[in-house]
């Protein structure tokens, strides 16, 4: 788009319609539905439970152990019922489940913010029965080959046996054998604030991997649940792998999950709007497999989207924007509920400086959109509209990708193009696939 189609005034002219008023710079979007992987597992519950008894479990606990459980910060679909199960295969065999955070730096990098994020995930132990221990308190397990010191739990480390649960899927930052996972979950997550810096120092291709293996040596692990999602964020498979096919096995899940991920059907995008970020979402608030990993490390610009918008964070972020910096806008309503000091440490720790850099910040959604379009005719920009990097299955585009939308046998035009509505703030009020006003 030349400088000469670009608009001379900002001014937000527009009509009032149902809920506030409607921009007369932003373009009416429809939505358009995107066919994603669907395959999923059922019956998670038993799926658990045949994996664990097939480990065997009952051969690697015996009654009276005490077995630390690996939990996650992410939004993990089904995560409460597939830890759920876990705790309930433990204690059936009479041993004693405890839930441990394993999560690096997040949680502000503090004991009580790690409890409450599991918690928050309907992981607590009025719940599932299993005691919590969260503490940031780490020991030393060895060094790897080339030097590299292994930190771990402090708390883990001193149980009987240890099983880790977690999603396989692509990392944010770097391409390998093993990215996030159940090898990552043991030498990152369980290497709190202190390891995970180590990690990430030595770079985390090469250091998860030999990290993990002293791990496996020197402490009880008697295996991990990977769960791989769908393009729903559904579960498409459990497995649960005994700890001394952990390394040999967990690629293939991850081929699997990058087999499986979304991704936005359009290219080039002049606008991209994200309407909620967070630390339940991605590592880095917005998944960069679908935003774009140039935006971390540079390199090559793809996907190319010329200006990226995120509106809000989500509510399980607890204040942590970490990946906020790899927006071009965002709103004065996201800058606001920006805990720093949780942004900063788990940036710090993960030596993503980049991801807490602030973005022009501008009053409310409405500007924050009609910046980004920057004067650009609506019937000419290209704009997409997304929920959030993990919901993909729904997309709302631009008059101008219409004629690209109905020759695309993956996607479904699903209504005709309507105007954004804002409230009185000028805060976006999220469409609804059956809301056909404007």
């Amino acid at each position: 788009m030349t400088s000469s189609k670009r608009a001379s005034t900002r001014k937000s002219r527009g009509k009032t319609g149902s809920g506030g008023p409607i921009s007369a710079l932003i373009p009416p979007l429809a939505p358009v539905r995107q066919k994603v992987s669907e395959e999923r597992v059922e019956d998670v519950d038993a799926a658990v439970r045949a994996g664990l008894r097939n480990l065997p479990l009952q051969e690697r606990v015996r009654a009276g152990m005490r077995v630390a459980v690996g939990v996650s910060s992410r939004g993990i679909s089904a995560y409460r019922e597939v830890v759920a199960a876990v705790v309930a295969e433990l204690r059936a065999l009479g041993a004693q489940p405890y839930l441990v955070p394993a999560m690096g730096s997040h949680g502000g990098g503090t004991p009580e913010g790690q409890r409450r994020v599991i918690e928050d995930y309907g992981l607590s132990e009025e719940r599932l029965g299993a005691p919590i221990l969260s503490s940031m308190e780490v020991v030393e397990l060895g060094r790897t080959a080339v030097g590299m010191p292994v930190y771990f739990d402090r708390h883990a480390a001193e149980m009987d046996a240890i099983l880790v649960v977690n999603r396989i899927k692509p990392h944010t930052s770097f391409r390998g054998k093993y990215e996030s996972g159940l090898l990552k979950m043991l030498s990152v997550g369980f290497g709190k604030q202190r390891g995970a810096e180590v990690i990430h120092t030595w770079g985390l291709a090469e250091a998860i991997p030999a990290a993990a293996r002293v791990i496996l040596e020197k402490l009880p692990v008697i295996g991990g649940v990977g769960i791989v999602e769908n393009g729903k964020h559904e579960p498409a498979k459990i497995a649960v792998l005994p700890a001394e096919q952990l390394e040999a096995e967990e690629p293939a899940l991850l081929d699997l999950a990058r087999r499986l991920s979304p991704r936005i059907p359009f290219e080039p995008i002049d606008l991209l709007v994200v309407q909620r970020i967070g630390k339940d979402i991605s590592g880095t608030g917005m998944d960069l497999n679908v935003v774009g990993m140039w935006r971390r490390n540079g390199g090559p610009v793809e996907p190319r989207i010329s200006v990226l918008a995120a509106l809000d964070l989500s509510e399980n972020s607890h204040g942590n924007a970490i990946g906020v910096g790899h927006a071009d806008l965002i709103s004065r309503r996201l800058r606001d509920k920006i805990d720093f000091k949780a942004t900063y440490t788990n940036c710090l720790a993960a030596h993503n400086l980049s991801g807490a850099k602030i973005p022009l910040t501008l009053a409310n959604d409405r500007e924050v959109i009609e910046a980004g379009l920057f004067g650009a005719p609506p019937d000419q920009v290209r704009m997409v509209m997304i929920r959030d990097t993990l919901t993909l299955d729904v997309l709302w585009a631009s008059p101008a990708l219409m004629e690209e939308a109905a020759v695309n046998p993956l996607l479904e035009i699903l209504g005709p193009p309507r105007p954004l509505a804002f409230d009185m703030e000028g805060n976006l009020i999220w469409p609804g696939l059956d809301d056909q006003s404007g």
